[in-house]
């Protein structure tokens, strides 16, 4: 009698942030494992996800250390080198392990096609690219230059498509990169968003001492950086404060990264620091608190060729909580979100400023714009609707494929 047939086995690879707290990786390796993969993470340690080894879930996840995050040339080489290593090292241990017959390689950077064509040129596993973020235009972005390193960037984005047996992308603008700039065949590329998943994202009662004694409050998420305009939107707070005269509303800044600090120092200099808690990195419970008593909740990105072509988890999350938005006027912005955000003119902080106390003074439109979010969410964007398209991929991933044990 045959025995039955083993289950398929994927190493996913990430390395700008652990798991699960990358919402978008664990979201796809519970779907996976749900339909029967058996699923390995290599990732770095973080706060909260110290441990080196565990499993959650029936997922291994295998954590290396990594530097600080980088700045400037040597930290990115630092960085990104001590990640090759441990990807290395960490993808034999596995494959002694429990084994893979699949490598899932999430970007940032564009180099751990380097471990996926290793595997896949010796040893003939597959090899999947999960684009996350346009390197050469997050590069462009960083440090307002084409040159050697932005052809570099080009470079190595084109190697991992030519490596990559099949290509998941979070937007259309994204596929057209893998299929323009890539080359992948059409039919090896699929767009799967980073929808939220309901259960996660959760609409709470507001806790109204996060307001810190004023009226109203402002709610943003995401990463500190230099790309995410936090400098813009504290000078839209700085209008909103000393020329418009506003002292009823609080803003909650909720994210770590590199600017933080920066950012604080920033809200002293321009005198508003009063008017601003940075929460830093914190759990799931806190930041839900947070977007929950918001009355606007905000997307300050910087207008570039990056953001525009880019689509930001935090948008969907807000849309998830029926909370209405502002945010710059930008193309992939405008796709998630539609009627549930204001689009102030790109990059002008007072157009912004002006466009959030619109939102504060109208209730009726905020519940307008909240409602269409969320029903744009429950109905079109929520994970479960991304959940099949990530598993064709995967099925063309191994079509004709027979796995073998090591």
């Amino acid at each position: 009698m045959a025995s039955p047939p083993r289950a398929r086995r994927v190493l996913m690879i990430v390395e700008n942030l652990p798991s699960p707290f990358d919402r978008r990786v664990w979201q796809e390796a519970t779907t996976l494992t749900q339909a029967g993969y058996q699923v390995s993470i290599i990732c770095p340690v973080g706060p909260g996800c110290e441990k080196r080894f565990e499993v959650i879930d029936g997922i291994e996840i295998h954590r290396h250390p990594l530097p600080l995050e980088a700045e400037g040339a040597l930290g990115y080489l630092l960085e990104y080198g001590c990640a090759l290593f441990w990807e290395f090292v960490l993808a034999w241990r596995v494959l002694f392990g429990r084994g893979f017959d699949a490598i899932h390689a999430c970007n940032p950077p564009d180099l751990i096609f380097l471990v996926g064509g290793f595997f896949k040129l010796l040893m003939g596993k597959r090899f999947l690219f999960d684009h996350h973020d346009i390197n050469p235009e997050l590069y462009e972005a960083k440090f307002n230059r084409r040159d050697f390193f932005y052809r570099l960037m080009l470079r190595l984005e084109r190697w991992t498509f030519r490596t990559a047996d099949v290509s998941i992308a979070t937007n259309e603008s994204y596929r057209q990169i893998a299929v323009g700039r890539g080359a992948m065949p059409p039919e090896r590329v699929f767009v799967v968003r980073s929808g939220p998943k309901l259960e996660r994202m959760r609409i709470l009662d507001p806790v109204p001492e996060l307001r810190c004694g004023r009226r109203h409050l402002v709610g943003y998420v995401g990463v500190m950086g230099r790309q995410e305009g936090i400098d813009l939107l504290l000078r839209s707070v700085a209008h909103i404060v000393q020329v418009m005269k506003r002292d009823d509303i609080h803003f909650g800044l909720v994210g770590g990264g590199t600017s933080l600090e920066a950012m604080k120092r920033y809200a002293h200099e321009l005198g508003v620091a009063g008017h601003v808690t940075f929460t830093g990195r914190v759990d799931d419970q806190r930041m839900l608190e947070m977007l929950n008593t918001a009355d606007v909740c905000v997307n300050p990105d910087v207008a570039n060729e990056m953001n525009d072509k880019s689509t930001m988890n935090k948008i969907m999350e807000y849309m998830a909580l029926a909370k209405p938005i502002v945010q710059f006027d930008l193309a992939e912005g405008r796709v998630s979100a539609q009627q549930a955000s204001l689009y102030a003119a790109r990059n002008d902080e007072i157009d912004f400023a002006h466009k959030v106390v619109e939102l504060i003074d109208d209730p009726l439109t905020r519940r307008r714009m909240g409602e269409f979010g969320r029903a744009r969410v429950t109905g079109e964007l929520e994970w479960r609707h991304e959940a099949p398209r990530l598993l064709a991929a995967y099925d063309v991933l191994f079509a004709g494929a027979r796995a073998v044990d090591r």
